[in-house]
């Protein structure tokens, strides 16, 4: 779970490292280059305010205007507005050219204009009404109310002569309509007109008599009946069909004719037979048996009954008895005649469906003939009733124009009051105030802004290291100090060295801190003791750094020689007031031996070998005896502390670097350009020189990374128990 939270708090950790480290950069930026910013606000109010000073004093007008309100007339409805837009449009042509130039021809009619007049017109809507608030500004007071009073008048004289030259153009395209739709109503009439000439049956269908129709669906019934009936006739036996003959079936309620049977004779009376079904007939039979169906309808009964006669004597009489031979006799008479007319009614149903099927063909020719002729007359009514509703189409589309016609100019009076009138006239003009105030804060912002934007750009270009973080970020070596800037009270003097009781606390505690980074570095016994301090450049405060970590180092009894290598523009000896020479450049040119160029501090334990006198060729001289100086030196000192040249300004350090046990290599805070403090660290690590770390001087005191001067009540003196 902690190696969860971890990682989320180191992220926090860093962005509130940089966030402050950015904060006090920028911040630093502006204290270091303010003048940057009043400058560049200071420019825009000069030019803000010199071209206040060109603008002409001018006056402003107001007036009012409403929509107005209009009563809904039902007949009154052929001009109109478009709503969706209707208050950006009238903003617009309250502006447009058209009115503009129609009020200066006004203007100029009624008198000379102002010299140098000029007036602008701005309109606009006031919040949730129907209410338009024109501003009128201009040069000359009167002129300027009378520009904008006529600007609302000719204002409402264009729409009226934009209503009127509608109303024209649409009266002038509803004659031009009217006319061409008599022509075509009149045409339609001719086309009704012939067609009735032309087609009877047009008056057969205004009279409401469809006969053909009618006559077509009895045709149509009689067909089925027909049908019918030849269905049942090919369907039955003989003597099913007889039956059903016999049956009398009469849908008229006739009785068929029962055919009577002579008494005085064995053969069937003749009875009047029917030609055939009749239109008033029953459906499926004739009204009447004919003839011969009676005939054999008779015979079939009497052999029944003279063979239920014959059963009845062959129970008393034997089979040769001579009535029962006499019967069986009649029987085969009865039954010889049966055969006759069996198939003579066969005969006759045969003709009988013969004349059905007869029928039946003439009905289906009679059907598609009347048929026809019903499509025919279906087909011209159709025609018909389309000429009179195109007829009628024509004929409300005219009236309708001629009516629109006719209204136009009544209904023109009727909206002749303007959609939008004056609400307020223009109000006398009255000095403008011309915001100094604010267009010189609007110029001061505008300044602000560019004189950020060029202290961003020079941010840009400065690479020199300002923050403890940036020095971590550019540069692999570790930080082993971080001094805070000093100043002096005088601006002419330097930074006084460290003293025994300096109340410059935050001073001597960062000095301490690199006093123990140094001797903790490695074991008591191993730690560097000789140690060559440089910079990149000049003025990175290498000098001071070397001096006060001496005194440091002195302060806990060890003893401390403090060397200055700056053979060319060495400067220990101003800081503790000693002579220049003797110094190492007489040591090192055997003028001297090196004890008597050691001076004894005001620091207890502290020595001093000044830079002595320049010489011609210091490079040379320094790096052919540097190395037998210090082996000459070495033993009799706890720690030798040597104080260079700055590494881009000669080879000095690169001839010192094998014969010292380590080098410290001072970057001044907001001083020291990156670029060329890499380039001497690049120089450094081709000597192969040991590289103890950085010293980074000149640490403000109050940025976001130095927190030593937050904490000076540790060092305030308590008082005595």
């Amino acid at each position: 779970m902690d190696e969860e939270i971890a990682p989320d708090n180191a992220k926090q950790t860093a962005f509130a490292t940089r966030f402050f480290n950015q904060w006090h950069r920028y911040k630093n930026l502006v204290f270091t280059y303010w003048w940057i910013l009043l400058l560049t606000v200071g420019l825009a109010a000069a030019v803000q305010g010199y071209f206040l000073s060109q603008v002409k004093p001018s006056f402003v007008s107001v007036g009012r205007m409403i929509v107005n309100v209009k009563l809904d007339i039902p007949q009154a409805k052929t001009y109109s507005e478009e709503l969706n837009n209707f208050f950006g449009t009238q903003m617009e042509l309250m502006k447009s050219d058209s009115v503009v130039n129609r009020v200066r021809f006004r203007l100029q009619s009624s008198g000379p204009l102002p010299d140098s007049s000029w007036v602008d017109i701005k309109p606009t809507l006031s919040p949730k009404t129907s209410i338009f608030n024109l501003l009128a500004t201009g040069s000359d007071a009167r002129y300027t109310q009378e520009f904008l009073q006529a600007t609302m008048e000719e204002y409402i004289n264009l729409k009226r002569n934009l209503i009127i030259n509608a109303s024209d153009a649409t009266k002038s395209g509803l004659q031009d309509e009217l006319a061409h739709m008599a022509l075509e109503l009149q045409k339609s009439k001719e086309a009704v007109l012939d067609y009735q000439s032309s087609n009877s049956v047009v008056f057969v269908a205004q009279n409401g008599d469809n006969s053909a129709a009618e006559y077509l669906a009895k045709l149509t019934q009689r067909l089925a009946e027909r049908k019918s009936a030849l269905q049942l006739l090919q369907t039955m036996t003989l003597d099913e069909n007889l039956e059903r003959q016999q049956g009398g079936f009469n849908p008229q309620g006739s009785q068929p004719a029962t055919p009577q049977p002579n008494p005085g004779q064995n053969t069937p009376s003749q009875t009047n037979s029917t030609s055939g079904p009749t239109d008033n007939a029953a459906p499926n039979l004739p009204a009447s048996i004919g003839g011969f169906e009676a005939a054999y309808l008779q015979a079939k009964q009497q052999i029944v009954l003279l063979k239920a006669r014959r059963d009845n004597l062959n129970q008393f009489l034997r089979p040769k008895h001579p009535d029962i031979i006499a019967l069986n006799e009649e029987i085969a008479d009865q039954e010889k005649l049966l055969d006759v007319f069996k198939g003579q009614s066969q005969e006759q149903l045969q003709n009988l469906r013969h004349s059905l099927e007869l029928e039946i063909k003439d009905l289906d020719n009679q059907i598609a003939e009347w048929n026809t002729k019903a499509m025919d007359t279906s087909k011209k009514l159709s025609d018909y009733a389309v000429l009179k509703e195109n007829n009628r189409r024509l004929q409300n589309l005219y009236d309708q124009l001629q009516a629109t016609l006719q209204t136009l100019d009544t209904e023109k009076g009727i909206i002749g009051q303007e959609s939008v009138s004056i609400f307020e006239p223009a109000t006398p003009a009255i000095s403008a105030p011309c915001g100094t105030a604010k267009h010189l804060g609007m110029a001061g912002l505008i300044g602000l802004m560019l004189g950020a934007g060029i202290l961003l750009f020079l941010n840009r270009l400065d690479d020199r290291i300002d923050s403890f973080v940036e020095l971590e970020q550019q540069f692999n070596q570790s930080v082993v100090g971080q001094i805070p800037r000093e100043k002096s009270k005088d601006k002419t003097a330097t930074v006084p060295l460290l003293q025994p009781d300096d109340t410059r606390h935050a001073l001597v505690e960062a000095y301490r801190n690199l006093r123990s980074a140094l001797v903790f570095k490695d074991s008591l016994e191993n730690h560097p003791r000789i140690i060559a301090i440089t910079s990149a450049i000049p003025k990175d405060g290498k000098s001071m750094t070397a001096a006060n970590l001496a005194i440091t180092l002195a302060q806990i009894g060890a003893r401390v020689l403090l060397v200055d290598g700056d053979l060319r523009r060495g400067g220990l000896h101003k800081h503790f007031s000693v002579a220049a020479s003797p110094g190492l450049v007489d040591v090192l040119a055997k003028q001297c031996a090196w004890p008597q160029a050691v001076v004894q501090t005001a620091i207890p334990n502290l020595y001093l070998m000044p830079c002595g006198a320049p010489p011609r060729h210091p490079g040379s001289l320094f790096a052919r005896e540097i190395g037998k100086f210090i082996k000459e030196i070495a033993g009799q000192y706890d720690y030798y502390i040597f104080d260079t040249v700055p590494i881009m300004a000669a080879d000095d350090v690169s001839n010192l670097t094998p014969h010292v046990d380590g080098l410290l290599m001072v970057i001044r805070a907001g001083f020291t350009p990156g670029r060329v403090a890499h380039a001497a660290l690049a120089l450094l690590e081709q000597r192969k020189a040991k590289i103890i770390g950085l010293v980074f001087n000149g640490v403000r005191p109050h940025g976001g990374e130095y927190y030593c001067y937050k904490y000076k009540e540790y060092y305030a003196q308590q008082p005595a128990a």
